[in-house]
């Protein structure tokens, strides 16, 4: 009944996935879904997660944003997962063991990754290829989600892969690679939503589904670090006039809207959406150390007045 449920669990994950998008509430981990009149949560107080009917794997790992254990990506791109415990004596513990087996098996599993507080990326199908006790800790890595499909239509010997491989071993590089990528983009909209309570900081609407986190300087440029005080929450329409020097912001947080499309004269959603903007303030985070840095706006303030 295990592998049964483990493949309604990467079911149900894709589903949510097209509902919430790729960051997730722990409440609905918590929850998780129904199989056969059976409970199965996803999350749970410990990172490695393994539901009551299971027997010894694991279902999940988590790494808690600003948790306990120091989980890092390793330079080869793949993650280091610190063990249950911080002692070597912890070896044994029946959560390290679980994943031991997990590894010895090759059985995929879910990594959810938190980003902010109650709110995680989730990857998967991810696999343990490695047991470091010198450091305490396992190697993951992340594979195509075809391998879910070969894990559901073949023999549980036949499915295992050789990770030894090099063609095998480069590709589950690369993919956790980009699962570090995603997890820097997701961090970064996420953190500044939060600090913006999920609102457009020019028109105030809150549907998530609708917010960007955009830079003030693009992270192809030097200070364009994902940082909080380098970003705004906007929403889509008002994010691509931002980009596109339509809509400018002075460094003492002012709106200001290019000339031409002040004097232009069209329906109601120039008028409300941009020119009565102009020379509002901004909605800033509560808290000042989150707010716009007022340098960057400055430079970024430059490229505005140009375009005009």
């Amino acid at each position: 009944m295990e592998e049964q449920i483990r493949i309604s669990a990467f079911k149900w994950i894709e589903e949510q996935v097209q509902i919430y998008g790729e960051v997730l509430p722990r409440t609905l981990l918590e929850k998780g879904f129904t199989f056969n009149g059976h409970r199965i949560t996803l999350i749970g107080p410990q990172g490695i997660w393994k539901p009551k009917v299971f027997e010894r794997i694991p279902i999940s790992i988590a790494t808690v944003a600003g948790g306990p254990y120091d989980d890092f990506f390793t330079n080869e791109g793949f993650l280091n997962y610190r063990y249950r415990g911080t002692d070597i004596k912890d070896i044994n513990h029946r959560d390290n063991v679980g994943l031991r087996e997990a590894m010895l098996k090759q059985i995929p599993l879910i990594y959810f990754h938190g980003i902010v507080a109650g709110r995680y990326l989730a990857v998967w199908p991810v696999f343990v290829i490695d047991d470091n006790p010198e450091t305490l800790s396992f190697t993951l890595a992340a594979d195509e989600p075809i391998s879910i499909e070969q894990y559901l239509n073949t023999s549980h010997n036949a499915y295992i892969p050789k990770v030894s491989d090099e063609s095998t071993y480069y590709k589950r590089s690369y993919i956790t690679s980009t699962v570090k990528q995603r997890l820097h983009q997701k961090s970064f909209r996420e953190r500044v939503l939060e600090a913006y309570r999920h609102q457009c900081t020019f028109c105030k609407l809150r549907h998530a589904e609708l917010l960007d986190a955009a830079h003030i300087i693009p992270d192809s440029e030097e200070l364009g670090l994902p940082l909080v005080n380098n970003g705004l929450s906007l929403c889509k329409i008002h994010h691509a006039a931002f980009d596109s020097n339509i809509i400018g912001i002075t460094p003492d947080y002012k709106i200001k809207v290019r000339k031409d499309i002040l004097m232009e004269r069209d329906g109601p959603m120039l008028q409300y959406g941009f020119q009565l903007l102009q020379d509002k303030e901004i909605i800033l985070p509560r808290s000042k150390e989150l707010w716009p840095d007022q340098e960057r706006l400055e430079i970024r303030f430059r490229k505005f007045i140009k375009a005009g």
